[in-house]
C-alpha cells in the first residue's frame, strides 16, 4: 500500500492499482457465488416492473436452448456486482487516498458510505420509478394483430444496463462535490456552465439508456436536479480561499 507523501516510481503504482483490482475481482467472485444460489429468485425480483404491467397470459420467453442458463449467470454477476459495489467504492478512493491532504483523506469514510448509497439509491430510482412507466409505454404499442414476446437474454441485457447507468448517474453530486473539495470546479464554474451541463446530461442519457425518448427524460430530469444538488454542496463543502492558501505553501501530509 502506497503511503501518503511517499515518493514511489511509476510501477509501485501499477502494482498498487494491481493489489486493488484483485480485490476488486474477489469481492464480486464472492458476491456472484452468493447470488447464484439465489438465482431464480433474483430474475423473479428484477422482471416483477415488466410482468406487472403485461397482460395476464403473456410471459417472458428463451428461444436458444443455453438461454435460460445464461441468463441466469449473468443475473448472478449483476447482483454480485451490486453486493460488491461498497467494496468497489472503497478500493478507488483508496487508490486515490494517497495524494489527498490529511483534511480530505478524513472525508474518505463518509465520502464511501454516501457513494454506495448513492449508487443503491440510483438503481433502486431506476427499478421503482423508471421501469413501470417505461415498459408500460413499450407495452403499448402491442394490439389485436402484434403481441410483445420479451425474451429472458433481451429484457436482462436492457435492464441490467439502466439499472448500472442510474446508479452511475446518482453519483454525480459527490463527484463535483469532491471536485470542488480539492479546488478543482468552484460554485461559479458550476453556475455558468449549466447549460453545458444539461446538453450532455441529455446526450449522455441518449447513449446510455434505449432509443426512446421517454426513458431519456426520465434520465435527464434527475440529472438536472443532482447537478443543483451538486452546486449546493459545492458551496457547503468545496474549498475556501484560506484553504487554497494553506495549501499552496504545504504538500500532502502524512497521518
Amino acid at each position: 500500500m502506497i503511503r501518503p507523501n511517499e515518493k514511489v516510481p511509476f510501477t509501485a503504482h501499477l502494482e498498487e492499482l494491481r493489489e486493488r483490482l484483485i480485490k476488486s475481482f474477489v469481492a464480486i467472485t464472492g458476491g456472484f457465488v452468493l447470488a447464484y444460489g439465489f438465482k431464480e429468485t433474483l430474475f423473479a425480483v428484477l422482471v416483477r416492473p415488466l410482468t406487472s404491467v403485461m397482460q395476464a397470459d403473456d410471459t417472458l420467453i428463451f428461444t436458444g436452448l443455453p438461454e435460460a442458463f445464461f441468463t441466469y449467470l449473468k443475473v448472478s454477476l449483476l447482483a454480485g456486482i451490486m453486493l460488491a459495489a461498497p467494496v468497489l467504492i472503497y478500493q478507488f478512493w483508496m487508490f486515490v487516498a494517497p495524494g489527498l491532504y490529511n483534511r480530505e483523506r478524513r472525508l474518505l469514510v463518509p465520502i464511501i458510505v454516501l457513494s454506495s448509497v448513492f449508487f443503491v439509491g440510483g438503481a433502486l430510482f431506476g427499478y421503482f420509478v423508471v421501469f413501470p412507466y417505461g415498459f408500460k409505454f413499450f407495452l403499448g404499442f402491442a394490439n389485436d394483430n402484434i403481441r410483445a414476446l420479451p425474451s429472458m437474454k433481451e429484457y436482462l441485457s436492457f435492464a441490467s444496463k439502466l439499472l448500472l447507468a442510474f446508479g452511475l448517474a446518482f453519483e454525480l453530486p459527490l463527484v463535483i462535490t469532491f471536485l470542488a473539495r480539492l479546488g478543482l470546479v468552484s460554485v461559479p464554474f458550476l453556475k455558468k456552465n449549466r447549460k453545458y451541463a444539461l446538453l450532455l446530461f441529455f446526450i449522455g442519457s441518449a447513449i446510455l439508456t434505449p432509443p426512446d425518448v421517454v426513458t431519456q427524460i426520465m434520465m435527464a430530469f434527475p440529472l438536472m436536479a443532482l447537478y443543483e444538488l451538486s452546486i449546493v454542496g459545492a458551496r457547503v463543502f468545496g474549498r475556501k480561499p484560506m484553504e487554497e492558501e494553506k495549501d499552496s505553501s504545504s504538500s500532502p501530509a502524512s497521518p
